[in-house]
């Protein structure tokens, strides 16, 4: 459908009847509805299925409903034989009184400056583990200053899989940030490797281990080259984590519960 198309149709569906408008009271959409049709006077809608995302769903339903003096209606039909479908169906109620704190995390733009800062220490060490054997075991952390060639194959693996244009400054730009977290990560092997300590790369207590959870409160106590290597389990994983100690109805701790913490 060309762009004149689309604009005649939604004057139709803003027509109202009595007028030359050729009116149309119903439109028939996929998830596009989320982005963009905002026809006042359609106060009922129906939804077919729950869409993928909490954002979505929220965004489409407000679509409707938008004039002061007529409210809207939105029915869901969900299918029985889809688990998320039952599952929002089972907390309905619940789920619509707090729907809010259900929508996802906005995704990151890809090769971004804080993209880079917050996942390339992450992508580097993986990517050298899986290119070196040698560098596999968690107290194969400190080999790396001996590892030119992975050193190198690493940044080759990186730069090739790079856009020249999404990158800020272009690949010579991102090969330097990588070269300066090799430094950084034998820098920090060498002072934590000082003296005989175990270094390895998440298994020990800081500041004996290369990698830290972002917003962990010992980053701050790290040397600067160390605070570099800060690997999230997920791009969308920015909250600091909660414990949970599993008690029964009478305080006592609950046997077996200990995954719950």
């Amino acid at each position: 459908m060309s762009t004149d198309e689309v604009a005649r149709a939604k004057q139709r569906l803003d027509a109202v009847f009595g007028g030359n408008g050729e009116p149309v009271d119903v439109a028939l959409a996929t998830n596009m509805i989320s982005v963009g049709l905002d026809i006042t006077r359609l106060g009922l809608m129906v939804v077919q299925g729950q869409p993928k995302t909490a954002a979505e769903y929220i965004q489409a339903t407000s679509r409707i409903g938008r004039d002061h003096r007529r409210p809207g209606l939105v029915v869901v039909v969900l299918n029985m034989h889809k688990p998320r479908d039952r599952a929002h169906f089972e907390q309905f109620g619940q789920y619509h009184r707090t729907f809010y704190r259900a929508v996802e995390a906005t995704s990151v733009t890809p090769w971004a400056s804080r993209a880079l800062d917050r996942a390339l220490a992450a992508v580097v060490v993986a990517t050298a583990r899986h290119i070196n054997p040698g560098l596999t075991q968690e107290t194969a952390v400190k080999e790396l200053v001996n590892q030119a060639r992975t050193r190198t194959d690493v940044r080759e693996a990186i730069l090739q899989r790079a856009p020249e244009e999404a990158i800020p400054g272009g690949r010579a730009a991102l090969g330097q940030l990588i070269d300066v977290l090799f430094e950084a990560w034998i820098e920090t092997a060498k002072v934590q490797s000082e003296g005989g300590s175990s270094f390895a790369y998440a298994s020990n207590a800081s500041p004996h281990r290369l990698l830290h959870m972002p917003l962990a409160p010992e980053i701050a106590n790290l040397a600067p080259a160390h605070q570099r290597f800060v690997a999230s389990r997920s791009m969308r994983d920015v909250e600091a984590s909660v414990l949970v100690n599993a008690r029964d109805p009478w305080g006592k701790p609950i046997a077996n519960a200990d995954d719950l913490k």
